[in-house]
């Protein structure tokens, strides 16, 4: 435990020297961007950081990152892919509202606050309105949009997530093999795979049966 703590301590003294003189109490940067994603960015650094037992000072920096974020999607709901970034495009696991989601469910749970729970609840709205991507996989496409519906439904209570996780993970049963034959889809880079993806959507649905 005591060098889980010295990880956490160095990933947080990192984050607050590039947000130094910064509006954003915590950032990363990664190839020369300061994401904001769940894959290279603050959503998924505090995601896992959030498993830890954090100190009342953490614990405010996490907060204001977080609010900083909300303060600063876009006016549709859907957050940028970087810091700065103007383009409203992506709607994936990795870059925008999808991933984000998760991290502000997991601080709902965290911190217990209304807050956060209210802007999870808007983000997953923009999923459930733009998320139904032409790809199969859970960074890039449908399947990884389920999970962010029944995080919704695991935080929440209400059916209606499990309902849109299901409506997800159906069409990819029913029509995602259909389309990318006749090439409306993409398949992802390694076939065997995609069929894992829809293995991992069975899997994870049948518990809610």
């Amino acid at each position: 435990m005591l060098v889980q703590r010295e990880i956490v301590d160095e990933m947080i003294r990192a984050g607050r020297r590039l947000a130094n003189k910064g509006r954003c109490s915590l950032m990363y940067e990664w190839h020369g961007k300061k994401y904001w994603g769940a894959a290279y960015g603050l959503a998924g650094i505090m995601h896992v950081l959030m498993d830890i037992e954090l100190k009342p000072d953490e614990v405010e920096d996490f907060k204001g990152t977080l609010r900083y974020m909300i303060k600063n999607c876009f006016p549709g709901g859907n957050y940028p892919s970087s810091e700065g970034s103007e383009s409203d495009r992506l709607v994936q696991w990795c870059h925008g509202a999808p991933g984000i989601t998760l991290t502000l469910v997991k601080a709902a749970q965290v911190f217990g606050n209304e807050e956060f729970l209210q802007a999870a609840v808007d983000a997953g709205e923009v999923v459930w309105k733009r998320g139904l991507l032409k790809r199969v996989g859970i960074c890039h496409g449908i399947s990884g949009k389920t999970y962010i519906f029944l995080a919704l439904y695991q935080l929440t209570g209400k059916v209606e997530y499990l309902y849109r996780a299901k409506a997800f993970a159906c069409f990819l049963l029913d029509r995602a093999q259909k389309l990318i034959s006749e090439g409306k889809m993409h398949g992802g880079d390694r076939p065997l795979f995609s069929i894992r993806r829809y293995q991992w959507n069975g899997l994870s649905l049948s518990r809610y049966d």
